[in-house]
């Protein structure tokens, strides 16, 4: 396993759509398993395969228990599609690893039903309902192209791309005097 480079907004491949995997094979396995390993160093509660270069349409997310003494519930998703979502909206502030230290309130279905293939590539169909429900549309929305600054009036996504922008140039002056 390795821990990948998480590309950083705006790179084109954020806002490229995803191909369908064909087949489950141990290319794919061991590219969820580095792309576990790349959130928990992150760390993150999610990650789309667009976010380190590839265009494959797989996420991995685990929104369990943070602490170190506490259990993680890693999943790994594959062609994820959702086929119903609640009428009950829910509200959560976002963030997203390739938009670093920006976050704002996206609103979202409270509830969604995804099908998609487990590592094994086997049909799975789960409810997934709060943060989790908020955390894999999030993903499913990175292998459509879109990011969560996307669902954002353009006034308050303006100003956290401005903010990024000034992150990544203080960061890079950091490296270069550093």
């Amino acid at each position: 396993m390795a821990v990948l480079p998480i590309l950083i907004a705006p790179h084109p491949t954020l806002k490229a759509k995803a191909k369908p995997v064909k087949e489950v094979t141990d290319a794919v396995r061991a590219l969820l398993d580095d792309m576990l390993e790349t959130m928990y160093d992150a760390p993150g509660i999610g990650l789309a395969a667009n976010q380190i270069g590839s265009l494959e349409r797989v996420l991995v997310m685990d929104c369990g228990a943070r602490e170190e003494d506490e259990e993680t519930r890693p999943m790994k998703i594959i062609n994820p599609v959702i086929t119903g979502v609640s009428e009950e909206l829910s509200s959560y502030e976002e963030g997203c690893l390739s938009i670093p230290e920006q976050y704002a309130d996206v609103e979202r279905p409270a509830a969604v039903q995804v099908k998609y293939l487990d590592e094994n590539g086997k049909t799975q169909e789960r409810v997934f309902a709060g943060l989790e429900a908020t955390c894999v549309q999030h993903e499913i929305d990175h292998l459509d192209g879109i990011l969560f600054v996307d669902h954002l009036s353009n006034l308050k996504r303006n100003m956290l791309m401005k903010k990024l922008k000034k992150l990544i140039k203080e960061r890079e002056d950091e490296a270069a005097n550093g």
